[in-house]
């Protein structure tokens, strides 16, 4: 005989599973998305997709907190797979960007999903979060692989750490800018119109 309970109450556990597998589903695509660009990309850009001078076009995908909580783990895998693959330019102090790096996605993930009603505002979570966090440890990979130089300058880095960090706020600032600006804004608008709903 069936228990009275169970046939008084809804069982809502259907629903919850299908919640919880459609955000494990968005996690790990949005991470294999990541990773994938961040590889594919690195391949032809070489140094410029995770050097101090950065333009990163996967970094594109940092606008999906602003529609999907799921954003903010498949992010921060998607960081944590892509620098993983770089170790084998990087050698093992490319362990500072596994952490490091992946923290800072991680961070700005956050910051546009918290202030997701502000867009704009948003969106410069990435950008603060790589610009502050990147280039302090970017200058000791860099001295590991034999460049000792700020790029595009004769600036040395053995006995000019703090110029080189700066050089790093400032160029990694503007490179994630221009992809999060330039490539993420026309995404957010084509996210938009895909979930509105058809009349």
């Amino acid at each position: 005989m069936p228990n009275a309970r169970s046939a008084r109450e809804p069982n809502i556990e259907p629903a919850t599973d299908h919640k919880s597998t459609n955000f494990l589903a968005q996690t790990g695509l949005i991470a294999a998305c990541y990773a994938a660009l961040t590889f594919l990309i690195s391949q032809v850009m070489g140094y410029l997709s995770w050097g101090l001078v950065q333009f990163r076009i996967s970094e594109a995908l940092t606008v999906l907190p602003l529609f999907f909580p799921a954003a903010i783990p498949g992010l921060t895998l998607g960081c944590f797979i892509s620098n993983l693959l770089n170790l084998g330019m990087t050698g093992p102090l490319g362990m500072l960007d596994v952490v490091f790096g992946t923290l800072a996605t991680m961070l700005g993930a956050l910051w546009t999903y918290r202030l997701r009603a502000h867009e704009k505002i948003a969106l410069l979570g990435p950008v603060i979060a790589n610009a502050l966090i990147v280039p302090a440890y970017l200058p000791l990979i860099l001295k590991g692989l034999g460049i000792y130089t700020i790029p595009f300058t004769t600036i040395e880095l053995e006995t000019s750490y703090l110029l080189m960090y700066l050089f790093g706020v400032v160029s990694v600032a503007l490179g994630q800018a221009a992809v999060v600006f330039g490539i993420g804004l026309p995404l957010v608008a084509v996210i938009r119109r895909a979930l509105v709903p058809v009349q």
